[in-house]
């Protein structure tokens, strides 16, 4: 744990604080970051207090769990329900509120939705039970894309008939270009993700200073990461000179992992993608080549939904609102009074990398 301590000092955590509120100029700078990890710990460890009034952090769309469609959820529900069928699942999408039920109701009512901590798991359980039909819910960012891919891959060799993707996958370099075309949030900066980011490297960011002339900063987890990532975008925007900077180079290079990301491109292709409160992004989803079709859930087993409206109060959740960055957690009327994570409105709050959550725990 000695490597993690060096990063946690509050001596040093102090005085890049203390840097950073010297070096602010005196107008409002909106910086966002697009991970869940990095909203957790910049309240977690308080750096909120820490930071000027005017330098305002951002919660964006970085949990791929929070900005997955209602119509997604729904359909996950859907093939929970279908005869003879296991539902595999990363645990934040257990509790996250359909339109009607959630996957943990249905676990809790026919025991075929099953937790699992990788695309490998529900490849193991496709080999052990051949008479059912195993789904697996494919959501996430880069980060997740590679061993997703590699399971179909592997899945492909084997000729296994039983086993289906439903993907939800999503890629951050569009998310950010979409939020940059909005003119309501004035983003002076984005915090980029450090996981996502070992994977793609920093090089897909440089579209933002060039074309916007919005600085990035890739930055790792701990306090004293966070801090120097913001140091670096607040050091741009006082200079007025927008870069690609990597505070993460233990861990990121420019150009990422290249082993991975030829993976991701041998099973995936670029698609449209819905993002819950951001709406249809081009080119922002990653979506099954036709070699590998056999393995589509959506081909295989397509689903009529009958589409039910909304609950007076899940009308009232703001969710989509919070991932954009429109409005804070607590500006929502749901927040706090019943909404919580014991009972949950919407995914921001259900996720562990949700703004919701981070904030009813933390802030």
């Amino acid at each position: 744990m000695k490597y993690i301590d060096e990063f946690r000092k509050a001596n040093l955590i102090h005085r890049a604080a203390a840097a950073i509120r010297e070096m602010t100029p005196g107008y409002g700078i909106n910086i966002m970051e697009v991970c869940g990890t990095h909203t957790q710990n910049f309240f977690r460890f308080g750096l909120d207090k820490l930071l000027p009034g005017n330098l305002n952090f951002i919660a964006g769309p970085g949990c791929p769990v929070c900005v997955s469609s209602q119509e997604y959820i729904d359909k996950a529900i859907a093939y929970a329900r279908q005869g003879n069928t296991i539902v595999v699942t990363f645990g934040d999408m257990l509790r996250v509120p359909g339109t009607t039920s959630t996957l943990e109701k249905e676990r809790a009512g026919k025991g075929n939705v099953l937790v699992a901590y990788s695309a490998l798991d529900a490849l193991a359980l496709a080999r052990k039970k051949p008479e059912h039909k195993i789904v697996f819910l494919a959501v996430g960012f880069e980060t997740t894309a590679s061993t997703i891919a590699l399971s179909i891959m592997e899945a492909k060799k084997e000729k296994l008939r039983n086993l289906l993707f439903f993907p939800s996958l999503k890629t951050i370099p569009s998310a950010m270009s979409y939020l940059l075309r909005d003119k309501r949030l004035n983003l002076s900066g984005f915090l980029c993700p450090g996981h996502v980011s070992a994977i793609i490297g920093t090089k897909p960011y440089e579209f933002a200073p060039e074309k916007y002339g919005v600085g990035c900063c890739v930055a790792g987890f701990e306090p004293l990461d966070i801090l120097e990532g913001i140091y670096f975008l607040v050091r741009q925007i006082v200079n007025k000179k927008a870069l690609v900077e990597n505070q993460y180079s233990r861990v990121v290079t420019r150009t990422g992992n290249f082993k991975a990301q030829r993976v991701i491109s041998a099973v995936f292709r670029e698609s449209d993608d819905v993002w819950r409160g951001l709406g249809r992004i081009p080119g922002s989803g990653l979506k099954l080549k036709n070699d590998f079709l056999e393995f589509d859930a959506e081909k295989v087993m397509p689903l009529k939904i009958k589409h039910v409206g909304l609950s007076q109060k899940q009308k009232l959740c703001r969710c989509g609102q919070v991932i954009k960055g429109l409005i804070t957690p607590d500006e929502c009327p749901l927040f706090r009074k019943i909404c919580s994570p014991e009972n949950p409105y919407g995914p921001c709050m259900v996720s562990i990398e949700g703004t919701c959550n981070a904030y009813y725990k933390y802030h």
